[in-house]
């Protein structure tokens, strides 16, 4: 599969998505965060070859241009984000996306900074959370779950700094970009942190999170990842082939055993048992 690092080379080799033509391969760019979400698509290129589409990956560490180019119509998807982000971006931006379907959960996990233990936690300890007011609510839902802070009754999956009722050891909440969480290990005692940019620092769920969202939290329901595409392009030939493919069996075993619990394939049919089954799987690791 070839990576291009450039907007403009992928605009040139996005062709039209209908049913690819018998003399040629129909292309399809897609817009991705690197770990895991290119890795991922990665290996189901040579599954939506045999269907007949290229596929081409157009890399992006940051949460905003991979959605700019899919509205414009320079790239036909992305795949690096989950729906309350989608939705909350639509409503900021102005953007007209949708979601082609969903492919896979991670699960947000609170790591190691300065300190390995929450019972080490002390008076003003600095704990670095994502900024982008999804992840923020979440990586807060997190806190509350092990004891660090209490929010506002109803504040949910809203929640931001301004909903915390108790602080009982006065943390600071250090509130960064997402892709910047993970270079605080060194000046925060704690870092919550998005499942890919756990994998881009190294670290894996099952092995170095000192506490992540339990299979049955609100969080496990909600932040699915999805391949997201401008409105009307949902029901495209090559999209469904792309989702397809991402949704097989030889996909969901290629997560499940490649990134330690880190990554959670996305079932509609028995979500929750699923979540459940590879978060244990990923424990016992």
């Amino acid at each position: 599969m070839k990576k291009f690092t450039a907007i403009a080379a992928a605009a040139t080799l996005t062709l039209s998505l209908a049913a690819p033509a018998m003399a040629e391969e129909t292309t399809i760019t897609v817009a991705a965060s690197p770990t895991p979400h290119a890795q991922i698509l990665e290996a189901a290129a040579p599954l939506l070859e045999e269907k007949g589409y290229k596929l081409d990956v157009v890399e992006f560490t940051d949460y905003v241009q991979p959605n700019l180019v899919v509205d414009s119509g320079e790239i036909d998807a992305n795949y690096f984000q989950h729906i309350p982000y989608l939705e909350q971006f639509n409503e900021e931006q102005g953007t007209h996306l949708v979601n082609a379907g969903g492919i896979h959960y991670e699960p947000f996990g609170i790591y190691p900074g300065t300190k390995s233990s929450l019972d080490e936690i002390a008076e003003g300890d600095v704990i670095a959370v994502p900024n982008d007011t999804t992840n923020e609510a979440r990586a807060l839902l997190l806190l509350q779950d092990n004891g660090i802070i209490t929010l506002t009754e109803g504040a949910g999956l809203t929640a931001t700094v301004n909903e915390i009722e108790e602080n009982p050891y006065n943390v600071e909440i250090l509130e960064l970009e997402a892709a910047q969480v993970s270079n605080y290990v060194e000046e925060a005692a704690f870092v919550v942190l998005n499942g890919n940019y756990a994998l881009d620092a190294g670290f894996s769920v099952a092995k170095d999170a000192i506490a992540y969202e339990s299979s049955d939290s609100e969080a496990a329901k909600t932040y699915v990842n999805v391949i997201a595409v401008k409105e009307g392009n949902e029901e495209n030939e090559g999209i469904k082939a792309l989702v397809e493919v991402l949704k097989s069996d030889d996909i969901v075993n290629y997560i499940n055993e490649t990134f330690d619990g880190a990554v959670i394939p996305f079932v509609e049919s028995d979500a929750e048992t699923q979540t459940e089954a590879a978060t244990e799987a990923a424990t016992e690791a």
